[in-house]
């Protein structure tokens, strides 16, 4: 009788590479939120997967990318972080756009790692002239070896059985880590404050994708519907206008929309309440990113 395996998998990659998508393919559910704007995933998360003999700890983490600000540098804390202690490395790369040197940078987090790290070369539905695609992985076998080279689509579900039987075949013999019904690390609040911001991120342009910060205020539950009151912030009144909307048609529209994923979720109906307010520059206000828990989004109470 063969021994149960367990262990974590971070997914590391550059911004829009596809990795929030891949991760709710390969555990069934939807976990990360996804749009099209970089930076998209600001905190690590997780998502378990119980396979025939194995559980697989999967971790989503922000995307790679140049510091700007505090909040940016702490992102990349995370990012790192995500890098120790985990069992199997999956790097995500954007196999239908060319190579880089900003993907040669990226794949530099992986120097001075043993861990075996897979290359994930993601969205393969995208390249019509599936020859690219050796050509494209060679260039990042000139940067490093990789222990896999596994073209995936997280869109279609292709190459995915692979790549969980290629994680499972690295992980150690050991119990599993969580119960059969657990699913993710992070609470419904965090999740539902992510569902908010993904609409924002959908529905608005300009700058105002990376200054917005969504935090729950209150959070009533009963048999049957669930009562939230979210605040979601920016860092100028202009922002907060193109949030709002003429005559609060935009701030509607995200409404309805984050209240349609957030039932979904709790299984019930949803009331839900936004507000929008002005928070000058909050990215670099260490005492508003320690005040609002930046790592999970989640007001203090």
């Amino acid at each position: 009788m063969s021994e149960f395996r367990s262990g974590f998998a971070s997914l590391i990659g550059r911004p829009n590479a596809g990795k929030s998508t891949l991760l709710n393919a390969l555990i069934g559910e939807k976990l990360a939120i996804v749009s099209d704007k970089p930076q998209t995933t600001r905190t690590t998360i997780q998502g378990v997967v119980n396979l025939p003999g194995a559980q697989v700890v999967f971790v989503d983490t922000p995307g790679i990318h140049k510091s700007t600000t505090l909040f940016n540098r702490r992102m990349m804390e995370t990012v790192r972080t995500a890098l120790q202690d985990r069992d199997v490395l999956l790097y995500v790369a954007d196999a239908s756009i060319p190579f880089s040197t900003e993907d040669a940078e990226a794949v530099s987090v992986l120097k001075d790692l043993s861990t075996p790290v897979f290359l994930l070369a993601n969205k393969i539905d995208r390249v019509q002239d599936k020859r690219k695609l050796l050509p494209f992985i060679e260039q990042y076998k000139t940067i490093r070896e990789f222990d896999e080279y596994l073209p995936v689509s997280a869109t279609t579900g292709e190459g995915l059985d692979r790549v969980r039987e290629a994680i499972v075949s690295r992980l150690p013999e050991g119990p599993a880590y969580f119960p059969a019904d657990h699913l993710t690390d992070q609470p419904e609040r965090f999740l539902a404050a992510e569902m908010i911001r993904e609409q924002i991120l959908r529905h608005t342009r300009q700058e105002v994708p990376h200054s917005v910060a969504v935090l729950i205020d209150r959070w009533e539950e009963s048999s049957k519907i669930t009562k939230i009151a979210a605040t979601i912030y920016v860092e100028r009144d202009g922002q907060k206008a193109i949030v709002i909307g003429a005559g609060g048609a935009a701030l509607k529209k995200i409404g309805t929309l984050a209240r349609y994923e957030i039932e979904k979720m709790v299984g019930h109906k949803v009331f839900l309440e936004l507000f929008v307010k002005v928070q000058k520059d909050w990215r670099e206000n260490p005492a508003f990113l320690n005040a609002i828990d930046w790592r999970s989004m989640r007001g203090e109470n």
